[in-house]
């Protein structure tokens, strides 16, 4: 039947108890691992350690002396074979010694260490177990890796060198092998993958941990960082002022204003080179210039930056202080006198005629940092 239940007593048509039979039970999500598909699960090894200092301990491959015999380390995992036949929960419960092969006289091989599932009902081979097993690679000058075989969870490589056997000394097992385990979790769990192989996520959605790196999430093509990276936007301001009359307006001048949110703090940095069809406003020394912020403050404040305003010439160069006048606009304050002999003519906010009369030779550049009203998403 297409439909296949657990813990139920199962019936045929004409009512006769045919009972759960195991495909009924691994296809069955009663461990909800990971999913990869709508009938396959993500196989792997149940990630965990003793003293909860590792991500994996189980199924670990490795050898503790010269010699030709490995070893693997008890553990639990879920074996995935087909759609059909669905995932095996398998647990190796003593830490097991597998032999390989004696090496090639003339050229080093890749052997490959898997957790394999035989079942005589899916495959008709004639067994029915779970085996610890050698899949002994080709011999080659760069050797490959073989392929995993159906129903198999690959757990390690082991590289044998010509010519090694137990009376040459054997594998040098600091070095030898590549530890290809990979974890599996309930899903909605986070997947520890320390090693952050590149192995697609099952759903968008789904999050891993790489360790140091730290949280991971697929967004359905690649894993992206999360929460995500901030990154840096490019923002426009609207130039207007106090008192909302003869508003000003860039026309052609080269504007480089970007931001960037973390949480509810906000970074800026504005640049404006003024241009030829630039209009400045009002003459009216109470009309200050106002411009508005890229996201919204939580509050107006003082200092929150400080602007740099360039002249004519180089001699015609003065500090601003930038001031939140509003949650949602700026202004700059005059905060020093001109590093030249020519007096400030006149002081106060930034405005047409402020601290000169402006033209479109002229610039403003400056920074801030303030509180958001409300974090980034």
């Amino acid at each position: 039947m297409p439909i296949r239940s657990a813990w139920l007593l199962n019936r045929s048509a004409d009512g006769t108890a045919t009972g759960q039979s195991r495909t009924d039970t691994r296809l069955a999500p009663l461990g909800a691992m990971t999913p990869s598909g709508q009938l396959t699960t993500r196989g792997g090894v149940l990630p965990g350690s003793p003293d909860g200092r590792y991500v994996l301990s189980g199924l670990y491959v490795y050898g503790e002396s010269a010699g030709m015999t490995a070893t693997v380390a008890s553990g639990r995992a879920v074996v995935h074979s087909s759609e059909a036949a669905g995932s095996y929960p398998v647990a190796v419960t003593e830490y097991t010694p597998l032999l390989l092969a004696d090496g090639d006289p003339a050229n080093p091989r890749l052997d490959l260490v898997v957790l394999r599932v035989y079942d005589e009902t899916q495959d008709a081979g004639g067994r029915t177990e779970a085996a610890l097993e050698v899949v002994q690679g080709t011999p080659a000058p760069t050797p490959a890796a073989p392929a995993i075989p159906a129903a198999s969870l690959a757990l390690a490589t082991v590289r044998v060198p010509a010519g090694a056997s137990a009376g040459s000394g054997g594998i040098d097992w600091s070095s030898a092998v590549s530890d290809l385990r990979r974890t599996t979790v309930a899903v909605g769990g986070i997947l520890p993958e320390e090693w952050a192989r590149a192995i697609p996520g099952a759903y968008p959605g789904q999050y891993r941990d790489i360790g140091e790196g730290g949280l991971q999430r697929w967004d359905g093509t690649a894993w992206q960082p999360y929460p995500p990276l901030p990154r840096w936007r490019d923002w426009t301001p609207v130039w207007t002022t106090s008192t909302g009359l003869a508003s000003p307006s860039f026309g052609n001048a080269a504007l480089r204003c970007r931001y960037v949110q973390m949480g509810t703090v906000v970074h800026g940095s504005f640049d404006i080179a003024f241009g030829t069809t630039t209009r400045f406003g009002s003459g009216d020394s109470g009309d200050n210039w106002r411009f508005s912020l890229p996201v919204t403050a939580a509050a107006a404040t003082q200092a929150a930056g400080s602007a740099g305003l360039v002249g004519a010439s180089n001699k015609d160069r003065y500090a601003a202080r930038v001031r939140i006048t509003s949650t949602r606009t700026l202004e700059l304050e005059l905060a020093s006198g001109s590093p030249g002999t020519v007096p400030l003519p006149f002081g106060g906010i930034v405005d047409a005629i402020t601290p000169w009369p402006w033209a479109g030779t002229m610039r403003i550049s400056g920074t801030f940092t303030y509180e958001a009203a409300e974090a980034a998403l």
